[in-house]
């Protein structure tokens, strides 16, 4: 008896230091997407683009979810969740090598390339880590528990921008070409590369669960069925796609936004430092929704949030100044749970099919490539304040599948 006892209190002992090492790898793909704000401006300046080719940033980063996310399922499955997260940090950690080349040969598409390998392998990341913090407890609060594991993602989108502006805005400071402004990529993006390929060591070591998914009680199917069968999957998808997009968008244009004469007149550097209210919202509401879900149906709680942050862009396209400028910063407050419980509640009760269902999940973080662009050339033709009407909608279906679109149907 005393034997089970200490075996099962070392299972969740193990379990809990697990849930612990995957929360690092959950702060630094927050911290390295969230680092694309500070880029977008950069490069925008550095290459004179316009809008629409600087959100080629989030094109090509985004875009490597829609290519890479089934592949990543696919390996996920016959690797596993352990190997598949080392793989996917190695192949992060190229990514980020690959900015000292493109630094040095001074060419976007260069750039946008190293974006795309980095992606890739934050891409792998996703879809073994999501699913896995989902089945390490009860099903019933699987949205609360990678709700806080994505808090602390929200903590790397918060710490980021800070860093990123020190590192690149301020140095460009002093720089008297672009040259030098180019290469002061250098050091943030090869600092990244070693903590990701230590990373990868460390997961190579230590022991992860291994679930049974084959045993998963709750499944709607026990059987290697069609994705499309799964309603609440297929529109969670779309509501991803839509999340994604408007987050991503909104981040992007923040600091061109507050450059604006009549919403804030900042210079980048300052403008930047404001990014972290947005990421900051969002990291203090995964840890409030995180207790809140315990009580509140998450469905319900998406959907409040939902409209909230559509009223709040409304607010800001409809006036100037203060107003504009953080009604727009409090929309971080109204996502952050917006993705976990997305994500938990198009997983729910899949069973067998939970690799799969998180790698067309991920697929649809593709929104994050689409909907940017699309606002960038809203922005180019009609002005970048009225362009933000493009994420109202988003939130607007996103409401729409809390309610109704997350219900599972047999």
């Amino acid at each position: 008896m005393s034997n089970h006892a200490s075996s099962v209190g070392q299972s969740k002992s193990g379990q809990r230091f697990a849930l612990v090492a995957l929360t690092s790898l959950f702060f630094m793909w927050g911290f390295i997407t969230s680092l694309n704000d500070i880029l977008i401006p950069h490069l925008k300046s550095v290459f004179s683009l316009n809008y629409t080719q600087a959100m080629l940033i989030q094109m090509c980063f985004f875009g490597a979810y829609f290519l890479v996310s089934v592949p990543a399922g696919n390996l996920v499955k016959k690797v596993g969740f352990q190997r598949g997260l080392g793989i996917g940090l190695m192949i992060a950690a190229a990514g980020c090598l690959l900015f000292i080349g493109a630094a040095k040969v001074q060419t976007y598409w260069v750039f946008l390339t190293a974006l795309f390998v980095l992606a890739s392998g934050i891409t792998i990341l996703q879809v073994a880590a999501n699913p896995l913090v989902t089945i390490m407890g009860p099903e019933d609060t699987a949205s609360s528990r990678l709700t806080m594991t994505q808090a602390f993602n929200s903590l790397g989108t918060t710490v980021a921008p800070i860093i990123g502006s020190i590192l690149i805005f301020s140095a460009t400071v002093e720089f008297a070409s672009k040259a030098q402004e180019a290469e002061s990529v250098i050091v943030p993006y090869f600092g990244l590369a070693i903590v990701l390929v230590i990373l990868a060591l460390i997961f190579t070591r230590i022991s992860l669960p291994t679930p049974d998914l084959e045993k998963d009680s709750q499944a709607i199917g026990n059987t290697q069925s069609s994705l499309m069968e799964y309603r609440h999957l297929v529109l969670g998808a779309v509501a991803i796609f839509m999340y994604v997009g408007a987050e991503v968008s909104i981040g992007s244009f923040l600091v061109n936004y507050f450059g604006l004469e009549h919403i804030a007149n900042m210079p980048e550097s300052e403008a930047a430092h404001y990014i972290a209210y947005y990421w900051g919202g969002a990291m203090v509401g995964r840890f409030a929704g995180a207790v809140l879900m315990q009580k509140i149906a998450a469905g319900k709680l998406l959907a409040f949030n939902s409209i909230a942050a559509a009223a709040l862009i409304a607010l800001s396209i409809s006036s100037d100044g203060e107003l504009a400028m953080w009604s727009i910063l409090l929309v971080g407050l109204c996502n952050s749970i917006m993705f976990p419980t997305i994500f938990s509640l198009a997983l729910k009760g899949l069973g067998v099919n939970t690799s799969r269902g998180s790698g067309l999940l991920c697929l649809a973080i593709v929104g994050g490539a689409i909907v940017p662009v699309m606002q960038g050339g809203l922005a180019d033709n009609i002005g970048l304040q009225i362009s933000f009407a493009l994420p109202v909608l988003c939130y607007l279906y996103i409401a729409y599948y809390g309610l109704m679109g997350s219900k599972i149907r047999n």
